[in-house]
């Protein structure tokens, strides 16, 4: 599955076991098995049985057509197999009969897979809208700021996972948060949901950055205390960019630091370590925010430990800001990209959530340098 700018990696892995359409090869299949019988069986002399091959049509009907299809194929194979026609061997009425058996069971089983079909298209639909309204498409631009994203949960299927990401707009410009839960997979979309409900009302109201993690925080912790099991934290990463000033502040709650593209040049932006959220924040050291003049050009990556935590075959971690001036792209959506293609060369796969978002606010009236 494709946004106009954010992607998320799953829609794309979905193959013809798990759901997706089969493909033409696999529709073409009975049909050509079907013609290749006969005309091999035309052109083979009359002692060559091949009449108990057309017994695989039927079934291979019912794995991609529908009832009417399969039993217009079976009926063909059955006509085909009667002795009266062709040279398919002399069979005997039980084979006749076997053959019909087995193209009425494909008919069977033709209608229950379409009906299981039409059911799992609707669960997944079901599922998918209720999955966008917890994390939806990243919009190409947030006020003066553009913005990429590049979002995969781990688990199979799944589209939202451990992980979470917002861009707002509010009254004192855009505001956004990076985060991974406590835990990955569908075991972790409550608590992302309850999160990302609470930026957006902060977003709103809180006057700095400091109050909007608060807010996620307080969230955390009412919903652990309702289970004296559970024990819910999440890091988070957040930015803001005011409107009419060239600056990014950033706060971070144990969250992995945001890179600074300028240039040719990538750095690790120094942004002080706080607790990570749901520990109680108020009454610890509150988390210091950090702000940065930006120039124009500048971009801010806000990354989850998914990206710089995926390992090649040796277990040497995939190296992010080394690799990034390689891959560096003018256009934030180019370089999300580029960046996904690069870590699936480096580790095959990725087994957890990940998340790479890429800001590049305007600043026009600021001259490009470093």
């Amino acid at each position: 599955m494709t946004w106009p700018v954010a992607r998320r990696r799953d829609g794309e892995e979905r193959a013809w076991l798990r759901g997706a359409p089969p493909p033409r090869w696999v529709r073409c299949l009975p049909i050509v098995l079907l013609v290749g019988l006969f005309l091999l069986q035309l052109a083979t002399e009359r002692n060559q049985d091949l009449g108990f091959l057309l017994a695989a049509v039927p079934p291979l009907a019912a794995l991609t057509y529908g009832p009417a299809a399969t039993s217009l194929l079976g009926g063909i194979v059955v006509l085909l197999f009667a002795p009266p026609l062709l040279r398919f061997g002399v069979p005997g009425n039980s084979d006749v009969l076997t053959i019909m058996f087995v193209a009425a069971l494909s008919v069977l089983l033709a209608w229950v897979r379409s009906r299981r079909d039409e059911q799992l298209v609707t669960v997944r639909t079901v599922a998918e809208a209720a999955q966008f309204a917890v994390l939806p498409p990243l919009p190409e631009r947030v006020g003066t700021v553009r913005c990429a994203g590049l979002y995969r949960a781990a688990q199979r299927g799944a589209l939202v996972g451990g992980d979470f990401f917002d861009v707002r707009r509010g009254p004192h410009g855009v505001r956004a948060v990076v985060g991974d839960v406590q835990g990955h997979g569908l075991s972790a979309v409550g608590t992302v949901a309850g999160l990302l409900g609470a930026f957006r009302e902060a977003v709103l109201d809180q006057p700095d950055l400091e109050g909007v993690a608060a807010r996620l925080d307080r969230r955390l912790v009412v919903d652990a205390a309702q289970d004296e099991h559970a024990e819910l934290f999440a890091t988070a990463l957040f930015l803001e960019f005011p409107d009419g000033s060239p600056v990014v502040r950033a706060l971070s709650c144990g969250h992995p630091h945001p890179l600074l593209l300028r240039g040719d040049a990538v750095r690790e932006l120094p942004v002080p370590p706080g607790a990570p959220l749901g520990l109680g924040i108020a009454g610890l050291a509150p988390p210091e925010p950090m702000t940065l003049p930006l120039h124009a050009g500048d971009r801010i990556l806000a990354l989850t430990d998914g990206v710089t935590e995926a390992r090649d075959r040796s277990g040497a971690f995939y190296p992010l800001t080394d690799r990034l001036p390689g891959l560096d792209c003018a256009d934030p959506a180019a370089l999300t990209d580029a960046v996904w293609r690069d870590v699936v060369r480096f580790a095959g796969t990725v087994r957890d959530d990940l998340t790479l978002l890429v800001f590049a606010p305007d600043a026009p009236d600021v001259p490009r340098g470093s």
